[in-house]
């Protein structure tokens, strides 16, 4: 982990943070800046999904309700990555929550939280597991924000639910292994991964590696960095750190 530490670390402009948990050994194998509170942009979704599978699991609604009034974020790729689902005025709550988290998409969470009972409900239900994650309408609103240890406690129990009780948990791992945004030199399907950035903030929080055979859970979170569409070094410095991540879960395989 020397060289993941050394590699994040080389982002000197701003505050960064990360962690990885390896879910062999059940233990941290590398955390910095744990309490850093960044802006969670799109990966908000991924708590939104978390709050409604815990109203699923609570039996307040099932999965095979029918979200009416759906309108698909013609910005995001839904068009390539559910091409069936194109002009669908209604989805069952399972599907409108994968295309949510797969596709980044703020017009289906909008629409799977009203019908969920509002924004300032979904808050309240996230505050009961984390007390700092706040989630707004506005992806890119900077209230919308989470700490780094509470975002990977909350991919934790998705992963580990899942693990035990996948009917209730499918559609948020569908969406996170749907979701696109491939890195070069880390097979596709051994990243399964939520992103989000503005233009000065980046998050990725994901599983890393075979999903089956003890893969390592991460979350990376970087604020205050140099305007990314203009200076790319701060995106270029995290895609190596991504691949330094895979490095340590294939030398965990090897071990």
């Amino acid at each position: 982990m020397e060289k993941v530490l050394k590699k994040i670390k080389e982002l000197e402009s701003g505050e960064v943070g990360i962690i990885i948990y390896s879910s062999a050994s059940k233990d941290t194998l590398l955390s910095l800046n744990k309490g850093l509170l960044v802006p969670l942009a799109s990966a908000a979704k991924v708590a939104i999904a978390f709050c409604i599978a815990k109203l699923v699991d609570e039996g307040h609604y099932n999965w095979t309700d029918m979200v009416e009034d759906v309108t698909l974020n013609p910005k995001e790729d839904s068009n390539e990555v559910y091409p069936h689902f194109q002009n669908r005025a209604k989805l069952a709550l399972r599907d409108a929550v994968e295309v949510m988290v797969a596709c980044h998409d703020s017009f289906v969470a909008d629409r799977i939280v009203q019908f969920c009972g509002g924004w300032e409900m979904i808050n309240q239900k996230v505050k009961t597991y984390f007390k700092n994650i706040h989630i707004t309408q506005n992806p890119r609103d900077l209230d919308n924000k989470g700490e780094l240890r509470e975002i990977l406690e909350l991919l934790h129990l998705i992963y580990h639910g899942y693990k035990t009780n996948p009917e209730l948990w499918i559609p948020v791992i569908n969406g996170l292994v749907r979701q696109r945004g491939d890195i070069e030199g880390v097979p596709s399907h051994f990243l399964n991964h939520m992103t989000g950035g503005l233009d000065n903030v980046v998050i990725d929080i994901g599983i890393m590696g075979e999903f089956s055979k003890n893969p390592l859970l991460f979350v990376l979170g970087a604020k205050e960095l140099p305007n990314r569409y203009e200076e790319k070094l701060a995106d270029e410095i995290i895609m190596e750190t991504m691949k330094l991540i895979y490095d340590e879960y294939c030398n965990q395989e090897d071990d």
